[in-house]
């Protein structure tokens, strides 16, 4: 990232979520069995994707992306967080911070790219079943995903080079538990209001393609879903998108209160908690929300834990 611009700070000290010792102690613990529970979690399902053939889908291979995305923006918060809570060690470089920042907020446009291809996915699926194989070919699957890291890692790059020309001369503490946007921009002695401009454009720009891309995509399938007459029909067409429509609300919901205002609106209570949700819960729940009531799932984990897997 190279040395900030016109700064004398070199560093920054993460004040965390307390500084009382015991509840360190009780946030470390929980902290440290969720990151346990989501490492476990979405390894899992990206294993069990890769070796269970009938897992060998455009969904499921849109769903290990997904595990992978969880597992590394959960990976580039919890270990220093874990660190700060055991520790009285706070201190963050300022070449960290920023790398931190930048890989975890690049994971999580990238998950929002990906949630809306996971939309199209189910809307050719329910839509234009008998199209799906030939419309959702590799190549295709492929370049979404691409084209959503690519995007996502360009505009945050835009983000962090803006945020490069801020002079932090007054304080160097951050409140907060790891190096979000909002509270680095607080620290700000200089006009940061260029920076703010850039970062709701570009993060406006990626919330709306993607929920725009949604809305869309559930509006089709909902018109399509009204139009099967069998119950079981309309039942088993709803189930294959509610997981989807879940791990989404969630998702989005969290980001978008926490993003998508102004920096003088940054309230320290509100922002951690709604922080250590979108960071350390959601990546844990994710696993649980695509796998509890996926049949193909549990088959597939069924298969494998009895080595009736194909050798691949």
């Amino acid at each position: 990232m190279g040395r900030m611009n016109n700064t004398n700070v070199s560093a920054f000290i993460l004040m965390g979520l307390t500084d009382s010792e015991e509840m360190r102690l009780v946030l470390f613990s929980l902290f440290l069995l969720i990151y346990l529970v989501t490492v476990l979690g979405n390894a899992g399902m990206i294993l069990l994707i890769h070796l269970d053939l009938q897992l060998h889908t455009p969904m499921y291979f849109f769903l290990s992306h997904l595990s992978f995305l969880d597992l590394s923006y959960s990976t580039v918060i919890n270990p220093k967080t874990l660190d700060n809570l055991l520790t009285s060690t706070k201190y963050i470089s300022l070449v960290g911070c920023f790398t931190q920042m930048y890989f975890f907020i690049s994971l999580a446009a990238t998950e929002c790219f990906l949630l809306s291809s996971m939309a199209f996915d189910r809307y050719v699926a329910i839509c234009n079943p008998l199209q799906y194989s030939v419309f959702m070919s590799v190549t295709l699957c492929r370049s979404l995903i691409t084209a959503s890291y690519v995007m996502a890692f360009s505009e945050t790059f835009v983000i962090v080079l803006s945020m490069n020309t801020l002079h932090f001369c007054d304080s160097n503490v951050i409140h907060h538990f790891f190096c979000d946007v909002s509270p680095i921009l607080v620290l700000s002695c200089t006009d940061a209001h260029n920076t703010e401009i850039t970062i709701f454009i570009l993060g406006g720009f990626t919330a709306v393609v993607s929920i725009s891309t949604i809305s869309v995509s559930y509006v089709a399938i909902l018109s399509t879903i009204l139009q099967i007459k069998s119950t079981s029909g309309k039942r088993k067409a709803f189930s294959t998108c509610a997981s989807h429509l879940l791990g989404v609300s969630i998702f989005y919901g969290t980001m978008i209160f926490t993003y998508l205002k102004p920096s003088k609106s940054y309230s320290l209570g509100k922002e951690q908690v709604s922080s250590v949700f979108y960071s350390i819960v959601i990546p844990m729940l994710n696993p649980l929300i695509y796998s509890l009531r996926n049949k193909a799932v549990k088959n597939a984990l069924i298969r494998v834990m009895q080595k009736k897997a194909p050798d691949i």
